[in-house]
């Protein structure tokens, strides 16, 4: 939601079936949405990589805070992982997403008293439902969680959204808890796959926050994310994730 978050904290490589499961009953259009978000969790990163930055949170108020992470995305043969870590003050906090052929993500959180050795925090569907060292950014968020849920729907396969070409994907939670998601609507670019917006809704249906990537820089001939942006709409805070590119390794 690191890179190109639009195409960021991506998944596993797994069948259409084994995300799909039977297609007996579903609309073209509901056939086409879990096709769609498929080819989007298939994207993984071509080699590790490393980014330093900062998360901005500005509370509803106005008043900002601003914390040091460091991204981290490691590949093995059958699995890769993305490590979002504060890297000063006393709560230091460190997230890191799974993603494995045919399974869920895995997502564990360590807090400063787990970084001991401790064992961390082990999250699973709703309880990834949770800000990332108070942001706006959620756990869920941070691992594109909503692209796994069963109900994925093309509302649209046109629409010219912030000067792209893309399709509006519907991704549905059936079962939601009163404080997540109950569906998101992402415009996923037609050429790249990226997310260029999207809008989560609550519980009961009210639009609850809306994501913006922005500001890409030209790095080693690649595209890259330079900050992306979440706002809170029913609390008026927002957060920003700035990467320092000329430290991408």
């Amino acid at each position: 939601m690191i890179g190109r978050l639009a195409s960021v904290a991506l998944v596993c490589l797994i069948t259409f079936n084994a995300i799909a499961g039977p297609v007996k009953g579903l609309t073209e259009a509901e056939i086409q949405g879990r096709q769609l978000a498929q080819q989007i969790l298939e994207q993984q990163p071509a080699e590790n990589f490393t980014n330093a930055g900062v998360l901005i949170i500005q509370n509803g108020d106005g008043q900002r805070s601003e914390i040091p992470v460091r991204f981290q995305t490691a590949m093995s043969a059958d699995r890769w992982s993305t490590t979002y870590e504060t890297t000063s003050g006393s709560n230091r906090t460190t997230l890191v997403v799974t993603h494995e052929a045919d399974k869920p993500n895995q997502y564990k959180l360590y807090h400063e008293l787990t970084l001991g050795g401790h064992s961390p925090e082990v999250l699973t569907g709703n309880e990834t439902m949770i800000p990332f060292v108070g942001s706006d950014f959620w756990v869920a968020d941070l691992g594109l969680e909503f692209f796994h849920w069963p109900q994925q729907k093309i509302l649209k396969p046109y629409e010219m959204r912030r000067g792209r070409s893309c399709k509006v994907l519907e991704s549905t939670e059936p079962n939601p808890s009163p404080q997540g998601y109950s569906r998101v609507v992402s415009w996923i670019d037609n050429e790249t796959l990226g997310i260029v917006q999207a809008e989560a809704y609550d519980a009961k249906g009210k639009l609850l926050k809306e994501f913006y990537p922005k500001d890409f820089k030209k790095v080693n001939g690649q595209w890259e994310l330079q900050e992306m942006e979440i706002i809170n709409d029913q609390t008026g805070s927002r957060t920003w994730i700035k990467f320092d590119l000329k430290k991408h390794s």
